[in-house]
């Protein structure tokens, strides 16, 4: 089925994004960065890497399980089924939100993305205070947000989360939108591979999610951490702004970046498989 001239307006905005990722240039900071993490984890033993990153997927896995299977998540999948029913009362599972326009679809989704940005800086903000409980929950909470909405938008568009591929293809997602900006390029290639597979229920492919090009995040987490220490003493009406703000701040920025790449992919998934499939 052809595109229609709203529907190539916006693929053609999926491609513009898609542009600024391939003329992306590291800046001279970025691969210094690169090189100095590249030969601190070199010091691991092997063996000692590979159990690591084995116990970074098997969080994800897990966190992404509780997430999908919690009472939260199947209130938030009927919130978005009613706001489907709002233009077309047939809807009666997720694989039916697919007959909304592209418009209607964005609607939806936009919702679950503003929240989730101000739930990601809401948290930041309390992690900010530099309470020890609140700093040590801050990576899994952030963490929890960002899987969440993506799972969210995924089901916006018609993609249930709870089959195998569907769940290992938005944990690829997460891990991509998570990625320094300069390595997501190849996620995206890679993500991009995987259109047109969605009739399988098992994944077949690579299930390694974690790797060294991936830790920056993480690590940027400590050094936000270490920051909103450094700060929590200065404060203002004794309210710690500074290192609230840093935290906000950092929490809000990760939330919008993982959003606007899982938003571009679940748009270009979805328009792709319009275009290909109907033809059939």
């Amino acid at each position: 089925m052809a595109l229609t001239s709203r529907e190539k307006q916006v693929m053609a905005s999926i491609k513009e994004w898609e542009e600024s990722l391939y003329s992306y240039s590291p800046n001279d900071l970025e691969v210094t960065y690169d090189k100095y993490v590249e030969r601190v984890f070199s010091l691991l033993p092997e063996e000692t890497q590979k159990q690591f990153y084995i116990a970074l997927d098997t969080w994800l896995f897990h966190l992404h399980a509780l997430i999908q299977g919690s009472q939260l998540q199947f209130d938030a999948k009927e919130r978005i089924l009613s706001a489907g029913r709002v233009f077309d009362q047939s809807i009666t599972q997720i694989e039916d939100l697919k007959h909304l326009s592209i418009d209607q679809l964005q609607y939806i989704a936009e919702q679950q993305i503003s929240r989730h940005r101000l739930y990601s800086f809401a948290q930041g903000g309390m992690s900010g205070t530099g309470g020890a409980l609140l700093l040590g929950v801050d990576l899994p909470a952030v963490t929890v947000i960002n899987l969440r909405v993506i799972q969210l938008i995924a089901m916006t568009y018609g993609y249930e989360v709870n089959t195998p591929f569907e769940m290992m293809n938005s944990l690829k997602v997460f891990h991509a939108a998570t990625h320094p900006v300069r390595m997501q390029v190849y996620s995206w290639e890679e993500l991009k591979q995987d259109i047109g597979k969605h009739r399988e229920y098992f994944y077949e492919g690579k299930e390694e999610l974690t790797d060294i090009t991936w830790m920056e995040q993480p690590l940027k987490q400590i050094f936000k951490s270490i920051a909103i220490l450094f700060f929590k003493n200065k404060t203002l009406q004794g309210i710690p702004l500074i290192s609230m703000a840093i935290g906000a701040g950092s929490n809000y920025q990760l939330t919008r970046k993982v959003t606007d790449f899982a938003h571009s992919y679940y748009q270009l998934r979805y328009l792709t498989e319009k275009e290909n499939t109907y033809d059939e």
